[in-house]
């Protein structure tokens, strides 16, 4: 049996030792208390999502080039899932303007390996954890086409401003004609009144490069007053700055 299928079994046979239960809690928060200490000194960021699967010759892939070289000369770091694609033209765009470029990085049995332009790395065994970090220190989401995966990083970003669990950051989706059916959905939600177009007042959903950034400027950087801070790294933690 393989180590995957492995634990399946073990969650389906139901509760576990507590001795099982706690090693668990401990290996969750040692991944925590890793993230922490890799991202602490990043900085304000705003995080890029999209497909693992997009090429260098892909449109996308040089959109999201261009909107993480365009961040990083407005004074943010990139913060990505560390992953191809979309993830590593960000992360590239980024790090040739010198910034810093974020890579979160899941890891997964197929797809997912490291791209080689995230200059600040950090390794997750567990997607929720990857997903609280990634959004503890992101002041605002662009997200370009993608799959399943970055459809649930979209609609966690929704849920944190409708729930006002963040108050407003910016939410850009880049590609009118790829999010044709999730503004039908959301046109549904508001019509059935199961969510409400207001409810999310800080979602953009653009072509123009340009018009999104400015949304970025407007909504994270005014509206909050961001600032880079400089904090100085505590040797008897053993902490390093980063870049």
């Amino acid at each position: 049996m393989s180590e995957k299928k492995k634990y399946e079994q073990l969650y389906l046979e139901g509760p576990r030792s507590r001795w099982y239960e706690l090693s668990f809690t401990f290996r969750v928060f040692k991944e925590f208390i890793r993230g922490y200490r890799t991202l602490h000194f990043a900085g304000p960021s705003v995080a890029v999502f999209g497909s693992a699967r997009f090429k260098p010759e892909h449109p996308s892939y040089k959109l999201g080039e261009e909107i993480g070289r365009r961040l990083v000369k407005m004074g943010f770091a990139v913060m990505t899932g560390g992953g191809p694609g979309i993830m590593e033209a960000a992360c590239k765009g980024a790090a040739e303007a010198g910034g810093k470029a974020i890579g979160c990085n899941i890891m997964l049995p197929f797809e997912q390996e490291p791209n080689p332009y995230a200059n600040i790395k950090v390794d997750f065994k567990y997607f929720f954890v990857r997903k609280v970090l990634m959004f503890k220190y992101s002041f605002g989401f662009i997200i370009l086409p993608g799959g399943i995966g970055t459809g649930d990083e979209m609609y966690e970003a929704m849920t944190l401003v409708q729930t006002q669990k963040i108050e407003g950051f910016p939410i850009v989706l880049m590609g009118k004609e790829f999010w044709e059916g999730t503004i039908k959905q959301l046109n549904d939600f508001d019509k059935a009144g199961t969510a409400h177009w207001s409810e999310i007042p800080s979602l953009l959903i653009t072509d123009n490069i340009e018009e999104a950034l400015q949304f970025i400027n407007d909504h994270a950087i005014k509206k909050f007053g961001l600032k880079k801070k400089k904090f100085t790294p505590k040797p008897w933690f053993f902490e390093k700055a980063g870049l």
